[in-house]
């Protein structure tokens, strides 16, 4: 082709759309994502939607409008959200993992930790609170806690037995919100079952999204 190799017309090509970054001298390589102001680990409730889940979407949405023209980007912790309550282990773990890559790549980035339902018990393990009938808690490391700016869970179970993150957690209580909608049997005595899928449309959503846009 004329001398110029196929490697090179592609990654001319590339560059040209913006999917790569030249650098003088070599072969053009992806351009690595800034740091966002703020970062929201959130873990969606049971059979949630795939990803932050509604809630989770909601609460960073909300968050948004709260920070001005600071950046905030959603991660959605990786793990089963089924009937298998022990697996929600595993979301403690990734989220704890996801905590110490932030708290060494993007140091300055304010971290806020959340969940919903069993999401909310997956946070409930990195608070060193400890979800009856289990032995999963796995607190964060304090070497990383402090990056953690805020927390806010909604419908979590270890409420209904007078331990919210916001009083029970000896690393998260003074910068803590525990949501709990009236009647929601998951978090409280109420028998109210809609009440456990009416967090967004009630507001709450919003609720800790104010609260925690003060601690960011």
């Amino acid at each position: 082709m004329c001398g110029v190799s196929l490697r090179r017309v592609f990654a001319a090509a590339l560059v040209a759309t913006g999917a790569l970054t030249a650098l003088p001298g070599s072969i053009p390589t992806a351009a690595a994502a800034p740091c966002p102001d703020i970062e929201v680990i959130f873990a969606r409730g049971t059979h949630d939607t795939a990803g932050l889940g509604q809630v989770g979407t909601a609460f960073v949405d909300a968050l948004r409008e709260q920070v001005g023209d600071r950046t905030v980007t959603g991660y959605a912790v990786d793990y089963p959200a089924s009937y298998d309550f022990l697996a929600s282990g595993d979301g403690a773990a990734d989220a704890n993992s996801r905590i110490i890559t932030m708290a060494k790549t993007c140091p300055a980035t304010k971290l806020v930790l959340g969940g919903y339902s069993q999401g909310a018990a997956v946070v409930d393990f990195l608070a060193d609170v400890p979800v009856l009938g289990t032995n999963l808690a796995t607190p964060l490391s304090p070497a990383v806690a402090d990056n953690v700016a805020a927390v806010a869970v909604f419908g979590n179970p270890s409420t209904k037995f007078g331990k919210p993150i916001s009083a029970a957690s000896p690393l998260f209580a003074d910068k803590a919100i525990d949501l709990c909608k009236d009647g929601d049997p998951i978090c409280s005595s109420g028998r109210n079952p809609f009440a456990h899928n009416d967090y967004v449309s009630a507001g709450l959503a919003i609720e800790a999204a104010n609260f925690v846009a003060g601690l960011v």
